[in-house]
């Protein structure tokens, strides 16, 4: 049950009411004695009081409506086809709100709940709040695109981002660093986790809410979209003993997802599978997580080592970032441990001249690295609406196309099921380099990355190639290949 309290009137004139065995009123300190008497009012009681200084009462009414907020849900307990449209629930907000009403914050909840069911139907990944001088703009990332979905006004900014920070439980008092936090909702009887990131910004703090997908932990490899060479190349990979897996790509790629498909193929109860991430995404039945934490000194680095003492069989490592890491990971795989893990480069052949560049000696990356996976998504073209042309001389250059060679292309028109954007989803484009006998005498032998990608891609597709034959088959466009694929292109000659 929620506080008798509004939390819009304790937030303004610092008094609040603790519940528990021992109810008591908490009075911020320099608060009019007269916010009180009304609070007692509302309440029907008088409970014994207790002084607080502003920031322990900041995160006491954090902790006190952090979970009303939830219960409040309007969006909660109604299905999907009930829910008031995002204007209904600007329109709901009153001009000027009775601080002394309970459900005085209801309708701030209602929106920021309304904007979260929005980007679920919508199935964005992201939701930006930026507050300006004039308006707070809202914009859902869908399909790893930004595009603005209201336009709110600059007063709506201090309780939206306030009340966002406290169903998030955060310290609402602290403005001045980032701070990170998660809440959980339930949209249409579907629990929906949001990972919570604010930022100081010059007109206030600028929020994105991160919606987690509890389903994408789940997803099996041959979910992901790999060719059926990739797949088996990527499957054996990881069949072995020992060795470290990598997975490549920039933020947003889809990395994390793949590394999960992988555990759940060697999530079989026979192996001790134990990960240290930053931040732990989804929750994984039968393997061991743990969350970095920069603040107490648990970086990746002092977790991959504590968790080579609990008898793992297979270790996952959120990020590479440093040599320390990088140098655990390799003697975690010489001494028998399969480890996966990411690198941040732009192709699967310079994860090795980044881990080069970390401090790594060259015959150690010979001797331990199995495989690389480089990836990128590219959206879907929209079944519904997607149209078919014929290449011109630019795009036959990119091709690849003999004189006389006939191809069709297929690109975006835009229609009611897609929005007018003419895409509909996403999947991943994949390079994978298995280390072979040559490749791993090119490594020793601190090899160019030019000759160690020319002996990697022989017989195996590009970031590129991979792209072009998926524009080819028309499960996207040319353009799209080109917007993520555009160095890999370059790279091959393909512009």
């Amino acid at each position: 049950m929620g506080s008798p309290i509004a939390y819009a009137f304790a937030r303004e004139k610092g008094v609040a009411l603790q519940d528990g065995d021992a109810p008591a009123f908490l009075l911020r300190e320099g608060a009019d004695p007269a916010g009180l008497i009304e609070a007692r009012r509302a309440a029907g009681a008088a409970f014994p009081v207790r002084r607080l200084d502003a920031r322990s009462f900041d995160r006491a009414l954090s902790d006190i409506y952090a979970f009303d907020g939830l219960a409040a849900s309007a969006a909660s307990q109604e299905d999907e086809e009930g829910l008031s449209s995002l204007t209904e629930l600007i329109n709901d907000i009153p001009k000027t709100e009775d601080l002394l009403d309970s459900a005085s914050d209801a309708p701030i909840i209602r929106l920021i709940n309304g904007l979260i069911a929005e980007a679920v139907r919508a199935g964005a990944s992201d939701v930006h709040v930026e507050p300006f001088e004039e308006r707070v703009s809202v914009r859902f990332r869908v399909d790893g695109v930004l595009r603005e979905t209201l336009s709110l006004s600059s007063r709506l900014a201090p309780p939206l981002i306030s009340r966002i920070k406290v169903m998030a439980r955060l310290d609402i008092a602290e403005k001045r660093v980032p701070q990170d936090g998660r809440l959980t909702l339930t949209l249409a009887g579907k629990g929906v986790d949001v990972r919570v990131s604010t930022l100081p910004s010059r007109y206030g703090e600028r929020v994105v809410l991160r919606l987690l997908d509890k389903e994408s932990a789940r997803f099996s490899l041959e979910d992901l979209g790999m060719a059926p060479a990739q797949l088996n190349d990527f499957q054996r990979a990881l069949a072995q003993p020992n060795g470290i897996v990598l997975v490549t790509g920039p933020t947003g790629a889809g990395k994390t997802t793949t590394l999960y498909a992988g555990l759940n193929l060697l999530n079989d109860q026979t192996r001790n599978i134990l990960t240290v991430e930053d931040p732990v995404e989804y929750a994984v039945e039968g393997v061991g997580q743990t969350q970095v934490n920069a603040k107490v000194g648990m970086t990746f680095a002092a977790g991959l080592r504590a968790i080579l003492r609990q008898d793992p069989d297979v270790v996952m490592v959120g990020e590479i970032r440093d040599r320390e890491t990088a140098e655990i990971a390799v003697q975690a795989s010489l001494t028998g441990h399969l480890v996966l893990s990411t690198v941040h480069t732009n192709s699967a052949v310079a994860a090795i001249t980044r881990l080069r560049d970390m401090g790594v000696e060259s015959y150690l990356l010979a001797s331990t690295v199995s495989a690389v996976l480089a990836q990128r998504l590219v959206r879907r073209l929209c079944p519904a609406c997607k149209e078919a042309y014929e290449p011109d001389e630019a795009e036959r250059r990119m091709l690849e196309l003999q004189p006389g060679e006939d191809a069709t292309l297929w690109r975006p028109r835009g229609c009611d099921a897609c929005g007018g954007t003419g895409y509909a989803g996403r999947r991943g484009v994949y390079e994978i380099v298995v280390i072979d006998d040559a490749l791993r005498t090119l490594i020793h032998d601190d090899a160019r990355e030019s000759a160690m990608a020319a002996a990697a891609f022989k017989a195996r597709d590009t970031l590129w190639r991979a792209g072009v034959k998926l524009a080819r088959t028309g499960e996207t466009s040319l353009a799209e290949v080109m917007r993520v694929c555009r160095e890999d292109a370059e790279r091959d000659g393909g512009v």
